[in-house]
C-alpha cells in the first residue's frame, strides 16, 4: 500500500488482512516537502489580500498556517473556511478557536464544495495547493466565475528507496505522484504476475500512460473504496484457482 500505515486498529485494510491472510506493507512512494516563506514571496501573493481560504486536505491547513507564521502574517478572525470534507474541517482546531470561526465544508468531492463556495462569490478565495496538482479545481472554480488565487506552499516528491525491492504480488497506488516514484526509484521495474491497482481516474490514467497494466480499479460500481475493490480481486481470484 502505497500510503502511512493506519492509525485505527479497526482500519478495513486490517480487516481485510485478517479475512485473507494477507501481509501489507505500508510503504509511502511520496513525501510532502514544504516550501519556504522565501520562495512563496515569488509566487506575488499577498495573503491579506483573501476573505477565504479553501482547504482540500490536512496537509493544506499545516502549510497555510506555517507559511502565515513565517511571514508573521496574523490571520483575521473574520477569515472564512471552505474544507473538503467534515473530517478536514475538524482539522482546523489545531490553530483556530473553532466554534468562533465561519467554516464550511463539502462531503466527500471538490464538486461538493463548490456548490457551498458559489453561495459566498463575494469573496475572495485563496487555494494552497501542491505541486504538482490537479487542473480539476481551478478548471471547477473557473466554470463558476470564482474569485480565486491558486497558490503552492507545499511539493509532493518522490521517496528514495535506497535499494528496496518490490516482492510483492499487489501494488496499490492512490494518486499520479506515486505511479511517477515508481517510473522513478525502480526504472528496470517488469510487471510480469504483479497486479497494480489504482484509485481514481487520474491514477488509473497515470498507471496506463507509464505503460503499466491496470488491474484493479476503484471505485468503480461494485466497490466503492480500495478496500472492497481488492476483496472482489482476491475473491474471484481464490474461487478462480480452486
Amino acid at each position: 500500500m502505497s500510503q502511512p500505515e493506519p492509525a485505527n486498529p479497526k482500519s478495513p485494510y486490517f480487516e481485510l488482512a485478517k479475512k485473507h491472510n494477507l501481509k501489507i506493507d505500508f510503504k509511502q512512494f511520496i513525501q510532502i516537502e514544504g516550501i519556504s516563506a522565501k520562495d512563496f514571496r515569488q509566487q506575488k501573493i499577498n495573503l491579506t489580500d483573501f476573505t477565504a481560504v479553501v482547504f482540500t486536505s490536512k496537509t493544506a491547513i499545516d502549510h497555510y498556517f506555517r507559511i502565515c507564521e513565517e511571514m508573521r502574517i496574523t490571520v483575521p478572525d473574520t477569515m472564512k473556511y471552505f474544507c473538503i470534507t467534515e473530517n478536514v474541517a475538524f482539522y482546523l482546531q489545531k490553530y483556530i478557536v473553532y466554534r468562533k470561526r465561519k467554516i464550511f465544508h463539502g462531503k466527500a468531492k471538490f464538486e461538493d464544495l463548490i456548490d457551498v463556495i458559489v453561495k459566498h462569490k463575494e469573496e475572495t478565495f485563496f487555494v494552497p495547493l501542491s505541486d504538482p496538482h490537479k487542473t480539476d479545481i481551478p478548471e471547477l472554480l473557473k466554470k463558476h466565475r470564482v474569485n480565486f488565487s491558486i497558490g503552492t506552499m507545499y511539493r509532493t516528491i518522490s521517496r528514495d528507496f535506497d535499494g528496496e525491492d518490490l516482492d510483492y504480488d499487489i501494488l496499490v497506488f492512490y494518486s499520479p505522484s506515486g505511479i511517477k516514484s515508481l517510473k522513478e526509484n525502480f526504472p528496470l521495474f517488469i510487471q510480469g504476475d504483479k497486479k497494480i491497482a489504482a484509485f481514481g481516474p487520474t491514477t488509473a490514467e497515470a498507471v496506463t500512460n507509464e505503460g503499466y497494466r491496470l488491474d484493479i480499479q476503484a471505485p468503480n460500481p461494485k466497490a466503492p473504496s480500495m478496500t472492497m475493490a481488492l476483496d472482489c480481486f482476491i475473491h474471484d481470484h481464490n474461487k478462480n484457482n480452486k
